[in-house]
């Protein structure tokens, strides 16, 4: 059988962390919504999204395929009604397809809206799926631990050195090649993973569910407060609560993040803090591209949301609810604006446009120190999202 993950609305509604790909390579919890599916099935997928994304993640078509919605969280419930689908039928859900199974000449003209052209089977379970901005870190908790069991089973964790304070032993775990000296773990609230080749520094002190990922860095002193996810290749100090780090990117320096989600090759310069919760205590709103307006929550804490490749200065300020676009470059005093266009070069007192070149020049910069060179191809995808979002810099 051959699996492709496709994107619906979700894909919409959760940019701009969308811009630059399919909403199943969002990381929630300690791995990416297809790193869930490949794991869960022991099969490699593939992408049906947006046409501009599309030579970077490709689609493969088979005779027989699987079609799977990549906005939701893999179980072995919904694993085992999606294995079990007739050709043309669509597993469904409050009128959303969940998934469904295609013919080779189906696949490219597939259109999620439409569930009148299938056989239906409802799936009357619970579905975790990540539709908005702060699902990634409002579910975060449950999807650690999930995540955490599904890596773990049968597996024993690396030795713990005894200069740690652990609390919970049972619920930590540790990859091969970490280093955690002198730090305080506290699993008895959710799970603590720490991934390949990651460090903890001396007097860190973090309670779960907490991920670090492969190569990241809690650097010294750092306090961390669950649900927190830092995804690979990453750099984190200060205070952290209740956030979400794609990977890539780095809050390497004090100051407060909370709930909160960042892209990839993101940088949060010295001492920038984000607000989350509004003096009035009153529900947050978040722009939305969808809407083109800001929309209700139904949170009293939200953060900051920003982009790939955005970039803030020291002594940053958000506000509470602030949706930063991609390729970004925020500096200056005062609190900016809570919607900040892509490719956006400015402050509180004024943005201009961040011209692609130069947004490419430094992109190259930042991805070279780990080892990553630009293509075209990902050059041409924020060529696309440059165009696409120029109605929001009218400076």
């Amino acid at each position: 059988m051959n699996y492709i993950l496709f994107d619906d609305k979700s894909w919409d509604n959760l940019l701009p962390l969308t811009f630059t790909k399919p909403t199943c390579e969002i990381r929630a919890g300690i791995i990416t919504l297809k790193e869930k599916w490949e794991k869960s099935l022991n099969v490699k997928l593939s992408y049906l999204t947006k046409e501009y994304l599309q030579k970077k993640y490709i689609l493969n078509i088979d005779d027989d395929n699987i079609l799977i919605n990549g906005s939701i969280i893999s179980d072995i419930n919904i694993i085992k009604h999606i294995q079990n689908l007739n050709i043309n039928e669509a597993l469904i859900k409050d009128n959303k397809i969940l998934a469904v199974r295609l013919g080779k000449k189906d696949v490219t003209i597939f259109d999620y809206k439409n569930t009148d052209k299938y056989s239906i089977k409802n799936y009357e379970d619970d579905v975790v799926k990540i539709t908005w901005p702060w699902d990634i870190f409002r579910l975060n908790e449950k999807i650690i631990k999930s995540d955490f069991e599904l890596l773990t089973k049968g597996r024993v964790s690396a030795l713990l050195s005894k200069t740690n304070n652990v609390i919970g032993t049972e619920n930590v775990f540790i990859e091969e090649g970490a280093k955690i000296e002198f730090a305080t773990l506290n699993a008895s609230t959710g799970p603590i993973y720490i991934g390949k080749d990651a460090e903890i520094m001396e007097n860190s002190v973090i309670r779960g569910p907490f991920a670090l990922c492969d190569h990241s860095v809690v650097k010294m002193a750092a306090k961390i407060y669950g649900p927190t996810t830092v995804g690979p290749h990453s750099k984190v100090g200060g205070e952290i609560n209740n956030s979400v780090i794609f990977g890539y990117s780095n809050k390497a320096h004090d100051g407060f993040l909370g709930n909160s989600v960042i892209g990839e090759w993101c940088n949060l310069g010295a001492d920038t803090n984000n607000s989350n919760l509004k003096n009035n205590y009153t529900e947050v709103r978040l722009w939305n591209y969808e809407n083109q307006r800001f929309i209700k929550t139904g949170l009293q804490f939200c953060g900051l949301i920003m982009g790939d490749h955005s970039k803030c200065a020291i002594n940053t300020m958000f506000n509470t609810g602030t949706v930063v676009g991609v390729n970004a470059n925020i500096f200056g005093e005062g609190f900016p604006r809570n919607f900040i266009p892509s490719f956006s070069w400015g402050g509180a007192h004024g943005f201009t446009v961040y011209g692609i070149d130069k947004a490419f020049e430094v992109a190259e910069i930042v991805m070279e120190r780990r080892g990553i060179k630009i293509n075209q191809i990902e050059k041409n995808i924020l060529k696309e999202i440059f165009e696409r979002t120029s109605k929001y810099r009218l400076f």
